[in-house]
């Protein structure tokens, strides 16, 4: 089950390595870094916004403390000091909370300003990565251009593979065809094709056409040879013996031509 194992994962990751576009990669973890930091900003943002809401609500228990201050100093000079107690009370406990907010507001600075510099050392990384991202998406492209082109020249690419296995089957039907052909040319000229049929011509015509053709040269030599002797045998004469011929005459009806 291991070796299994091992295997379906070698082959998987040999999968992802071949469907993997480095420029898709880079793409991507870009847009997380982009999203880190916007959480961050968020975070920036919100912080200073609690710590704003803090200083609000430290002016108004400030002002609150002074108009206690206020109340007590009139009451004592009116003679009530019992009043005075009260706001002088009212005022310390305010003063607690004053100081109980102003630690707090303290350590909300103290986070704005870390938050504050983690967003601005995280936006400088999300600007080298984009120079960079940018550097490898144009050097991985031209490369692959290179590539393509270096494979087109040499003819191993996956396409022009193709293209050859393409051209060679088109040369292969071809010779094919021009076999065929030079192999129907051979069977018309020896009339094993002349017969509709597919069958061979008759044996028995074909001798006599043979016979026939060779008549009419034996008869053309006589013929000459007439004339070369002086005329001994008319041009009808040697007609007749070609019609003869013709009629399939015996051997022996042949007109014989004498020199004279």
């Amino acid at each position: 089950m291991k070796r299994m194992g091992l295997i379906f994962r070698a082959k998987a990751n040999k999968a992802l390595d071949r469907a993997e576009d480095p420029r898709e990669t880079l793409d991507y973890s870009y847009q997380k870094q982009l999203e880190l930091l916007q959480k961050v900003r968020r975070g920036v943002a919100d912080v200073a916004t609690s710590r704003k809401r803090l200083e609000l609500q430290l002016t108004e228990l400030q002002k609150k403390s002074s108009t206690y201050e206020d109340q007590g100093r009139k009451a004592l000079a009116l003679g009530r000091e019992d009043l005075a107690r009260e706001a002088l009370s009212r005022r310390a406990a305010l003063q607690q909370q004053v100081a109980d907010l102003e630690t707090q507001h303290t350590q909300l600075q103290g986070e704005e300003e870390k938050l504050t510099l983690a967003s601005q050392r995280l936006q400088a990384k999300v600007d080298a990565f984009r120079t960079k991202k940018e550097t490898i998406k144009a050097t991985y492209t031209a490369a692959q251009a290179q590539t393509q082109i270096g494979e087109a020249f040499s003819g191993i690419s996956e396409e022009m593979g193709d293209v050859g296995m393409a051209i060679q089957r088109a040369e292969d039907k071809t010779e094919q065809l021009r076999a065929r052909a030079g192999a129907l040319d051979e069977l018309l000229a020896s009339g094993a094709l002349d017969d509709p049929s597919g069958l061979a011509k008759d044996d028995i015509q074909a001798e006599l056409d043979r016979l026939s053709g060779g008549s009419d040269v034996e008869l053309e030599l006589q013929r000459m040879k007439a004339e070369l002797a002086g005329g001994g045998s008319t041009p009808q004469a040697i007609e007749g013996g070609r019609q003869g011929q013709g009629a399939q005459a015996e051997p022996q009806d042949t007109p014989r031509f004498d020199k004279q």
